[in-house]
């Protein structure tokens, strides 16, 4: 009976962020399938066109261009910021005030928004005044200057490196979280057994936050597909489309050229290519583990 009260608790107090998760989430994905469905301009009648934009989206080479561009960003984000966020945290695991000062300092890129961060990276990127390229003057690399922005060649890659600076932060913070929570008994026990470095490392600490490691897969991926303010700002998805991502491509579509019903069908397209990677990540994860 106290077992059936404590469900009961949970589920009512579950219910009005279910609710809320429902009607700001669920509805407009739904709605905006639905809207796929149609050639519609935002205003006006909605001409019903069956699976035209859908086969549209999938007939068009950019959208796989943006897709390819896309999983680049995913793969820097899962083999960027997890890997660093979580190297980090067994640097920084002591509370010292030094370890403190670092994470604050690695956590705050956070706090400043993306048009900022996208902003400030401009002007490092810059050709002319730009920190980078006067930094490769002054070390005697001045034949590695570019135009880091404006070559289709490197802009891409140039734009991860902001990326991944700016996401870190909170994977670093949840890493500490799980390192921490970890019994000390376990790890007294580990120290009689003659577990120590590496050995202790993916024996022990690794396993026991495994799941915490899979949260922050789910969340670089789900993030890295709905990319777009920072690559709004640095680039605008040029030059040539060479930093276009999925998120640009359904705005460029939906607000530039006001094609409502295909903008829609974008978005619904990348809401099942964003399930497909996270559950294939996980069942990858599971094997793994």
């Amino acid at each position: 009976m106290t077992s059936m009260r404590t469900r009961s608790f949970i589920a009512i107090g579950l219910l009005p962020t279910l609710g809320i998760f429902i009607f700001f989430v669920i509805v407009p994905i739904v709605w905006s399938a639905y809207y796929g469905f149609f050639d519609w301009k935002g205003i006006g009648p909605m001409k019903f066109i069956g699976l035209n934009n859908y086969a549209e989206v999938l007939q068009d080479p950019l959208f796989w261009k943006s897709f390819k561009n896309n999983l680049l960003i995913v793969a820097a984000s899962v083999f960027g910021q997890v890997p660093i966020a979580l190297l980090l945290s067994l640097v920084l695991l002591k509370n010292g005030w030094f370890q403190k000062f670092i994470r604050a300092s690695i956590f705050m890129p956070m706090v400043l928004s993306s048009v900022v961060v996208g902003i400030i990276w401009g002007y490092i990127y810059h050709p002319q005044i730009g920190v980078l390229n006067f930094l490769l003057d002054s070390l005697g690399l001045g034949s590695w200057k570019m135009q880091w922005l404006s070559d289709p060649s490197v802009s891409m890659y140039a734009i991860m490196v902001p990326i991944i600076w700016l996401n870190v932060g909170p994977y670093l913070v949840m890493f500490i979280a799980a390192l921490q929570n970890i019994p000390s008994e376990i790890d007294d026990a580990a120290q009689i057994d003659g577990a120590h470095g590496s050995r202790k490392l993916f024996s022990i600490k690794l396993p026991m936050i495994w799941d915490t490691i899979k949260v922050a897969v789910v969340l670089c991926i789900s993030g890295s597909l709905k990319a777009f303010d920072l690559i709004y700002v640095m680039t605008g998805g040029g030059p040539a489309h060479s930093t276009e991502l999925l998120a640009s491509y359904m705005y460029n579509n939906t607000f530039s050229i006001y094609r409502f019903g295909y903008g829609s069908a974008v978005s619904t397209m990348i809401v099942v290519i964003s399930l497909i990677m996270v559950a294939g990540s996980q069942y990858l994860m599971k094997s793994k583990k």
